[in-house]
């Protein structure tokens, strides 16, 4: 869904002057500051909308331009135009071949076979089979993409030229899980790997992207420039800096950050969830959480869309339910099921648990000032519940420890899910996630028959919110800015701000085994 913005900030006042400004663009501005020049010196007029497409980006030359290692959002904004996958995925959650010419799944779908386009990276050089294993090997060991491979038990190139992945557990959609970069084999660890995209990234000068003359595919996209401009970042005021008053046409910025200002003045806005999960879960071996009936409560105590109004500016996500407001697998019905409520339930299950007046610990990682901020939140509202809440906000390795130790009654965490919705790491018995003693053989065995059957995903969800041990709070993301009328028609993805796709569908990809 598309959001658009038009603040007109026109009637600036200033020693009887008139000034006119573009926008105030860093997401994260350390200073606070939302207006420049304010000692009165004139302001640059407008950036006015430009002929034919020309386009001006922004990356930070110091990071690495290598989608398997970047986890820096302004650097990763570029990577749809210079990169695909064996397929991409929209807004929605669904999933379209890009790289991926023809696939078969087993029947009983614990392996895929993919077989590639007559694709070629920006050199010429084609996209070979050992390309993608290479790849989806190093993004198995890297953090960013580490997560999708809880399931995956073996990628093989096959003699007949397509590229095999083993299972642990049948999988419905295991496509959704492959949007990844696909790189040279010999480039996975390269700063600035090739890529397959419309445009490869030119050292030359400041760094430019040049539009491929010779790309292996045609696609309708909303960027149409021959070439991109970048502006070198440097910090975080000089990126507002240069939207606001120069060149910069198209800023992804994060309002989750203490440091992001407003905007002002007239742009276009685009939100883009981006797969943060924010959840409290359970110390299974607290006296309170053993209760039942407080501990199935606890989400119609949790103010969802005021945490995402005061913290994330609208841009947060409120979700009663363990997946993505805008995945399939989320059902507006049943999260109803579960929305706050004013804590009403919770204060009677603590009335009569004879509770009143019992210490709580809430455990949240201090070097994350937003997530503390909305942990004491929390505790308010556990407080009015009628418990005496202890706020433990500590860092490091001492941060680590408690939560080892379960030193703590609940626990706020974030993560990054896959975009299968995947909770398999908080109930399997070793799952990374499963801190508390939150595991569950049932909720696992759910888990399972969810990525088997996506139909399952409604059982899952009501047994998880049923049982009580993993309690949502929201998802979050980023807010694109850009140059009024210059891009039309975005539809800015998880992890694919420029989203686009080859006219191919599902269907026509998948073929009899």
């Amino acid at each position: 869904m598309k959001r658009i913005l038009s603040l007109i900030f026109c009637c600036v006042i200033l020693l009887g002057l008139f000034s006119g400004c573009k926008s105030d663009s860093s997401a994260y501005n350390p200073t606070g500051d939302a207006l420049a020049m304010e000692d009165g010196s004139p302001m640059k007029e407008p950036v006015k909308k430009k002929k034919n497409q020309e386009l001006t980006l922004t990356y930070y030359p110091d990071v690495t331009m290598n989608p398997l290692a970047c986890t820096d959002y302004t650097n990763r904004a570029l990577f749809s135009l210079i990169y695909q996958g064996l397929f991409a995925t929209d807004r929605d959650y669904n999933t379209v071949p890009m790289l991926c010419k023809t696939y078969t799944r087993a029947q009983d779908m614990r392996s895929y076979t993919f077989y590639l386009e007559n694709a070629t990276f920006s050199d010429g050089s084609a996209v070979t089979a050992e390309d993608v294993v290479a790849t989806y090997l190093a993004a198995k060991e890297s953090a960013y993409y580490k997560g999708r491979f809880t399931h995956i038990t073996d990628i093989l190139a096959s003699e007949d030229g397509g590229i095999t992945f083993l299972l642990a557990t049948p999988m419905e959609n295991l496509p959704i899980l492959l949007d990844i970069p696909i790189l040279k084999a010999a480039e996975v660890a390269a700063e600035h790997p090739l890529g397959t995209g419309p445009y490869y990234f030119d050292a030359s000068g400041n760094g430019i992207l040049r539009r491929r003359a010779n790309w292996w595919c045609k696609a309708d996209m909303v960027v149409t420039a021959d070439a991109i401009s970048l502006v070198k970042a440097e910090s975080n005021p000089q990126i507002r800096d240069n939207f606001e008053f120069f060149d910069l046409d198209l800023v992804c910025a994060n309002p989750g950050s203490d440091n992001y200002t407003d905007y002002r003045c007239d742009y276009e806005l685009w939100d883009s969830e981006n797969g943060g999960f924010l959840y409290l879960t359970c110390n299974m071996d607290s006296e309170i959480f053993q209760n039942e009936e407080i501990r199935s409560s606890l989400t119609f105590a949790i103010d969802r869309e005021t945490i995402a109004a005061e913290n994330y500016r609208g841009f947060g996500l409120p979700a009663s339910l363990p997946a993505s407001p805008f995945s399939p697998y989320y059902s507006e019905i049943q999260a109803e099921k579960y929305a706050y409520d004013g804590g009403e339930k919770f204060r009677m299950a603590v009335e009569g648990s004879g509770m009143l007046g019992k210490e709580l610990t809430l455990l949240v990682n201090s070097d994350d000032t937003m997530r503390e901020r909305i942990a004491r939140t929390i505790g308010e509202d556990l407080t009015n519940a009628g418990f005496v809440v202890i706020i433990k906000a500590i860092n490091g390795d001492a941060y680590r420890y408690a939560l080892r130790m379960r030193e703590y009654d609940l626990y706020l965490g974030q993560t990054r899910l896959s975009p299968n919705m995947d909770l398999s790491a908080f109930f399997d018995t070793y799952g990374s996630l499963s801190y508390g003693a939150i595991n569950d053989v049932g909720l696992f065995a759910l888990c399972a028959e969810s990525l088997a059957n996506q139909g399952n995903y409604y059982s899952l969800h009501q047994a998880v919110m049923d049982d009580g041990r993993l309690c949502p709070i929201l998802f979050t993301g980023y807010a694109v800015y850009a140059t009024r009328g210059l891009i039309t028609d975005l539809t800015p993805a998880r992890d694919n701000i420029f989203y686009y796709s080859l006219g191919k569908t599902m269907t026509d990809a998948l073929t009899p085994a």
